[in-house]
């Protein structure tokens, strides 16, 4: 007997085709989480954290006359220290189960596709909405820190679509990936994304059956330690309050159109990194059908063809920035005050 954390019976016939091979499994809840396809990585500077200096004021200077003097002067920073979070699982499954058909590697590669799903889900979650103030195992993503636009060091980074009080909203990211502007941070002698460690065989306790009772299993241990480092958040611009019920009747497409050249104007320098507009699907769709209108110019869906000669799917650009897709933006974000 296994329990639920162990792969069953039932789920190892469900992994063979008819001729007793191991088939190719299709994850049904996989989902696209392109941000983590651009996303740069840093080694932090700290086994925890990782810190940063930022220039919070300008050194005075001006002109001066002969024979006068002018005050010296210099800049000031401050110091952020950007947290990390470890996403870590196992994967057991019974040895005598696992061998029924000698196929044994084969069936333990397919196990490998769902849990990268997973992390990548769980990891990409915190990147949009974690808060370290409420789960201190956590790093905060970018939600909670773009989630105001009435303060003067924040608000140049923030743009209303124009929702009142809907709660079914969503948001826009305009991010510009750089060593000195936005990253990810991993800890210092790890590696950088996700390790996966075969355990080999292990003795567990099955969750059911015989209390105490034993079996030989496979195991394999899974394991994610990353952070977000926003160093210059003037590299990002969130554009919020986008009413996803209006959006979805196209009232406000053109509306978000104009938000989106907005948002690039926000900006200080696309020369600092990679620039990639981020939405949810629903948004991404819409943005699709807008582009087939001739008289929306600056987006632009390109065709590509696979290493096979295979059409891929286009991406869509917006004044030559891609747009990516990320499952992971809700369509149930609240309403913002500005």
């Amino acid at each position: 007997m296994t329990g639920g954390t162990v792969v069953s019976l039932a789920d190892w016939a469900k992994r063979l085709d008819p001729n007793g091979n191991t088939a190719e499994v299709v994850n049904l809840l996989s989902q696209d989480n392109e941000m983590l396809d651009d996303m740069l990585w840093v080694q932090s500077n700290g086994p925890t954290t990782h810190r940063t200096t930022v220039i919070t004021g300008e050194p005075s200077v001006g002109f001066r006359t002969l024979n006068a003097g002018v005050t010296p002067s210099k800049s000031t920073t401050a110091q952020m220290d950007e947290p990390m979070g470890i996403i870590e699982t196992y994967s057991e499954i019974d040895k005598d189960l696992c061998e029924l058909n000698g196929n044994t590697a084969a069936f333990r590669l397919s196990e490998t596709r769902p849990f990268l799903s997973a992390i990548n889900k769980v990891a990409m979650s915190a990147l949009m909405y974690a808060d370290v103030t409420l789960n201190p195992e956590k790093f905060t993503g970018f939600a909670p820190r773009f989630a105001t636009g009435t303060g003067v060091s924040y608000q140049n980074s923030m743009i209303s679509g124009g929702a009142a009080t809907s709660s079914d909203c969503t948001s826009i990211w305009l991010v510009v990936w750089g060593q000195n502007t936005v990253h990810g941070i991993f800890p210092p002698g790890s590696k950088a994304g996700i390790t996966q460690e075969d355990k080999g065989i292990v003795t567990v306790e099955t969750a059911t059956g015989i209390g105490g009772g034993r079996m030989e299993a496979y195991r394999t241990r899974w394991q994610w330690k990353l952070g977000l480092a926003v160093r210059d958040h003037r590299y990002v611009v969130r554009i919020s309050n986008i009413d996803v019920s209006a959006l979805v009747t196209e009232s406000s497409q053109a509306a978000v159109i104009k938000l989106m050249s907005r948002a690039l104007d926000r900006i200080p320098s696309f020369s600092m990194g990679k620039a990639v507009f981020y939405m949810n699907r629903t948004v991404y769709s819409m943005m699709r059908i807008q582009a087939l209108s001739a008289s929306n110019y600056a987006l632009s869906v390109e065709n590509a063809l696979d290493q096979f000669g295979n059409p891929i799917r286009g991406m869509m650009s917006f004044s030559g920035i891609p747009i990516r897709r990320v499952d992971q933006i809700l369509n149930t974000e609240s309403n913002l005050t500005f």
